[in-house]
């Protein structure tokens, strides 16, 4: 696998960062990653929105315009021995220049950030995964007030995700003051009675490019929708809920806290939005 790595292309495993990096020492950075089907960028421009957005958020110059983020992307995608991609992008604010302190809270004065991009094998959901579902939990939300900034400091999801794992489920669902937020890693839906609910982009949530995608797509295809807060009780009631993100696209939620959601099996909406998402897929990729 080829990554690049402040200016240079190199075999991802010879790529080093110093141990003064403030991403290393403080998480001081962002990220943003994007799935690549056939050699093909998935809404490469919203990402690169996001990925301004998360910059802007905590004060980094965005070291790249769009259109060299693009050349660069497309340059080293195609350098890659797979067709399929997830590509990872980290931005730190980098090493302090010398004479600096090595280690201060504060922004250095000087300091180039530390620009890193690879990419590994996309693995989406098997076939079967899909037709059967997969089980949840729930926690109380800890992490801070800035969850719409992508930044590199991911431990409380790190955390939360580890829950999940060792009740041998997919994902843990997040509340916060009897709310729902998102998952660990990834966006929340939820259907009550036909009616497919999203919570609202809020400081407490990351909005995903799958979760744009989603309702996009709902209200292309009629289907019923609303983006407003939901109640814990809406969850635990809901007829379907739903799990996306870049690389789980659409996965049902079929046990929430080892009860049964619906009938236990994913659900008509759920289906009929898997069906109109990988179209849209295709459709995207043959344009």
């Amino acid at each position: 696998m080829i990554a690049w790595l402040d200016g240079a292309f190199l075999p991802l495993a010879e790529a080093r960062v110093s141990v003064l990096d403030r991403g290393f020492l403080f998480g001081d950075g962002v990220y943003e990653i994007v799935p690549v089907y056939s050699r093909r960028a998935f809404r490469l421009d919203e990402h690169l929105r996001r990925l301004q957005h998360s910059l802007d958020g905590i004060r980094l110059a965005n070291p790249m315009a769009p259109g060299d983020w693009r050349g660069l992307i497309s340059d080293l995608v195609a350098r890659q021995d797979f067709d399929d991609q997830s590509l990872y992008i980290q931005i730190t604010r980098g090493v302090p220049a010398e004479g600096q302190p090595l280690r201060d809270h504060a922004f250095p004065a000087a300091a180039r950030p530390t620009v890193f991009v690879y990419a590994q094998p996309l693995r989406t959901a098997a076939p079967e995964q899909k037709a059967a579902g997969v089980c949840a939990v729930t926690a109380t939300d800890p992490r801070w007030q800035h969850c719409d900034i992508k930044a590199i400091s991911l431990l409380a999801n790190v955390l939360m995700r580890q829950q999940a794992v060792d009740a041998g489920c997919a994902e843990t669902v997040m509340l916060r003051d009897g709310f729902l937020t998102e998952g660990a890693a990834s966006n929340i839906f939820v259907v009550a009675g036909g009616l497919l609910l999203a919570p609202p982009p809020s400081p407490h949530m990351l909005t995903g490019i799958t979760y744009d995608v989603v309702l996009e797509l709902a209200a292309a295809h009629a289907i019923p929708h609303a983006v407003r807060p939901v109640s814990e009780a809406e969850l635990r009631a809901a007829d379907e809920i739903w799990m996306t993100s870049s690389t789980r696209e659409i996965m049902a939620v079929v046990r929430l806290d080892g009860e049964t959601v619906g009938a236990g099996v994913p659900g008509p909406v759920a289906r009929r939005m898997d069906a109109c998402y990988q179209q849209f897929k295709r459709d995207v990729m043959r344009a």
